[in-house]
C-alpha cells in the first residue's frame, strides 16, 4: 500500500468530470468526523440481527466467517480508497465502472444494484426494528407466528415514517450521524461488557467457541463459504463514505487512514461479539432468537434489568440504517430519471420542500413489496434472506469495482492519490465473485435480487423505447458523476 503521485495531464474523461458549473462542496469533514461516519455506517443491523444466523451455519466457530468477510471487505475497501482519491467526486461504483468500461447499460445495472441493496438493507432493518419494538414492549414474550402480523405492521409503519421524514427534506448531517453512532456503539459495548462479566463469573463456556456444527451434511468448507457470504452483510456500509470525499479535508491523506481504521475497529468489535455471544448463550438458543444480542444481555446478566433498555438501543441502532438507505435509494432513482435512463415520472420533486417525492414513493413501495412477500413466503428466514441478498448485490458491485481499479491504472490523473498493491484488486475480484456463486448463495437470494434487477431492467427498457420512438435520442448517462452528488 503506497501513495503514488500521478503527474500526467488529465484525459478528456477526467476533464469532463471536473468541469462542473456547481460550486465546490465545503471541505468540513475532519479525520475524526470521517472515522465516526464510517464506523457508524458499518455498525448496525448486520451484527445485531445476523450473529445467531451465522452461528447457525457453522456453530460456535462463527468468528471464522466474520474474519474472512472482514478480509474480503478490507481488500475491496482499499480499491475504493484508490478510486476515491484518484477521482474525488461525490460518486461511487457507478462512476468507476463507467470510467473503466464506458458501457451505459452496465453502468445502469451497477447503479440499480446499489439502489436495490439499499432497499433490501432498509427492509432488513425495518423488520429487525419491529421485532425489537415487540421485545421492548413485552421482554418475556418471544415474537412467534402469532406476533408476525403485528411485527410486519410495525415494519411497514416505520417505512412510512421514514418516507415522511424524507419528504419533509431532513438532510442527515455528519454530527447527527455521530450521535447515532454513539448509540450503536453503546449497545455493542454493553454486549461486550456483559460477555466479559459472564466470563468473570464463570457462567460462560469458551469451549463452544471452537465447536463446529453445520446444518445437514455440509462440509466445513461449504458451511464457512455460506456463512461468510451472510456475514459480509455486517461489513458493508463503508462504500457509502465515498460520497463524503469532496467534503473531506485532504482526502488523499485522511480518507485511506479513516477507512482502514474504521473497518478495522468494526472488525475487532464483530469478532469479539461473535466469540462472547456463543460463549454466553447456547448455540441453539442463539440461532433460534430473532434478537440474538438481546439474548446475550439477558443470559449474561440476568440479575441486571437492562434487557428492555438494550431493546430500545437496538431500535435506535438500526433506525438510522433505514433512513440512510432509503434516502440513498430515492436519490439514485431521481438521479437516473434526470439522466434519462429511467422513466421521467421518477424526476418528480416537491415544489416547497425540493425533495424527490416520486423516488421516495417508488422506493418505499418496493420496500413494502419486499417486506410483505419475503415475510410471508420465508417467515423466519426473512432477515437472513434480505441480508444475504444485500450482500449478494454488493459483492457483485465490489467485484466490478476491483476490476475497474486494474483497468483504470492506464488512466493517469494530475492529482496525488492512494495506490493499492495490484494483487489485492485481483484477490478482491476473485473472492467477491466466488461469494455470489450458488456454492455460497441460496436460491432465495437470487430470486429476490433477480426480481429487483428485473424491475430496473423493465424500467430501462420502457425508457429506451420511449426515448427511441418518441424523443429520437439515445438512452445513456450524460454525467454519471452527478448520481452521487448531494
Amino acid at each position: 500500500m503506497s501513495e503514488s503521485p500521478e503527474t500526467a495531464p488529465t484525459d478528456a474523461g477526467v476533464q469532463e468530470l471536473s468541469s462542473d458549473d456547481q460550486p465546490a462542496l465545503k471541505k468540513a469533514i475532519t479525520p475524526k468526523l470521517l472515522l465516526l461516519f464510517i464506523v457508524g455506517d458499518i455498525l448496525g443491523t448486520g451484527v445485531y440481527s445476523l450473529t445467531g444466523k451465522v452461528a447457525g451455519e457453522v456453530g460456535g466457530a462463527g468468528w471464522i466467517p466474520i474474519i474472512i468477510a472482514f478480509a474480503i471487505a478490507m481488500v475491496s475497501a482499499l480499491s475504493y480508497v484508490e478510486m476515491v482519491t484518484k477521482y474525488p467526486q461525490a460518486a461511487g461504483a457507478a462512476l468507476y465502472v463507467h470510467k473503466a468500461f464506458g458501457i451505459h447499460f452496465l453502468t445502469f445495472m451497477v447503479t440499480f444494484a446499489v439502489l436495490s441493496s439499499g432497499i433490501t438493507s432498509a427492509s432488513t432493518s425495518a423488520i429487525f426494528l419491529s421485532e425489537n419494538v415487540l421485545k421492548a414492549l413485552d421482554p418475556e414474550e418471544a415474537p412467534g407466528a402469532a406476533a408476525q402480523p403485528l411485527a410486519t405492521a410495525i415494519a411497514l409503519a416505520f417505512l412510512v415514517l421514514v418516507a415522511l421524514i424524507n419528504l419533509r427534506g431532513v438532510a442527515e448531517s455528519v454530527k447527527a450521524n455521530v450521535v447515532l453512532t454513539l448509540i450503536e456503539m453503546t449497545g455493542l459495548a454493553l454486549v461486550i461488557v456483559v460477555g466479559f462479566y459472564a466470563l468473570g463469573r464463570g457462567e460462560a463456556d469458551l469451549a463452544r467457541v471452537v465447536l463446529f456444527e453445520t446444518q445437514g451434511d455440509k462440509s466445513f468448507f461449504m458451511a464457512v463459504i455460506g456463512a461468510t457470504a451472510l456475514a459480509f452483510f455486517s461489513m458493508v456500509g463503508f462504500e457509502d463514505s465515498v460520497n463524503m470525499a469532496e467534503e473531506t479535508v485532504d482526502p488523499v491523506r485522511n480518507f485511506p487512514r479513516a477507512l482502514i481504521a474504521g473497518l478495522s475497529v468494526t472488525g475487532v468489535v464483530y469478532v469479539l461479539i461473535s466469540v462472547l455471544a456463543v460463549a454466553v448463550v447456547p448455540i441453539g438458543q442463539l440461532t433460534e432468537s430473532t434478537t440474538p444480542l438481546l439474548e446475550v444481555v439477558k443470559v449474561g446478566a440476568p440479575s441486571i434489568p437492562i434487557d428492555t433498555i438494550f431493546a430500545f438501543i437496538s431500535i435506535f441502532a438500526v433506525a438510522n440504517t433505514v433512513l440512510i438507505n432509503m434516502m440513498m435509494a430515492s436519490r439514485l432513482l431521481y438521479g437516473m430519471a434526470k439522466q434519462g435512463v429511467l422513466p421521467g415520472f421518477l424526476k418528480g420533486v416537491l415544489r416547497g420542500r425540493r425533495t424527490p417525492w416520486a423516488g421516495i414513493l417508488f422506493s418505499t413501495v418496493l420496500a413494502f413489496v419486499l417486506v410483505l412477500s419475503v415475510r410471508y413466503v420465508l417467515a423466519e428466514e426473512t432477515i437472513s434472506a434480505l441480508g444475504g441478498t444485500t450482500a449478494l448485490l454488493l459483492l457483485a458491485v465490489f467485484g466490478l469495482v476491483n476490476i475497474a481499479v486494474l483497468v483504470l491504472r492506464r488512466d493517469t490523473v494530475d492529482v496525488r492519490h492512494f495506490r493499492t498493491p495490484t494483487v489485492l484488486p485481483v484477490i478482491g475480484a476473485i473472492t467477491s465473485f466466488a461469494l455470489i456463486t450458488p456454492i455460497a448463495q441460496p436460491l432465495q437470494n437470487y430470486v429476490i435480487a433477480g426480481g429487483l434487477l428485473g424491475i430496473g431492467l423493465l424500467l430501462f427498457i420502457i425508457t429506451w423505447f420511449y426515448n427511441s420512438a418518441v424523443r429520437a435520442r439515445r438512452t445513456r448517462f450524460h454525467r454519471p458523476d452527478d448520481l452521487g452528488r448531494p
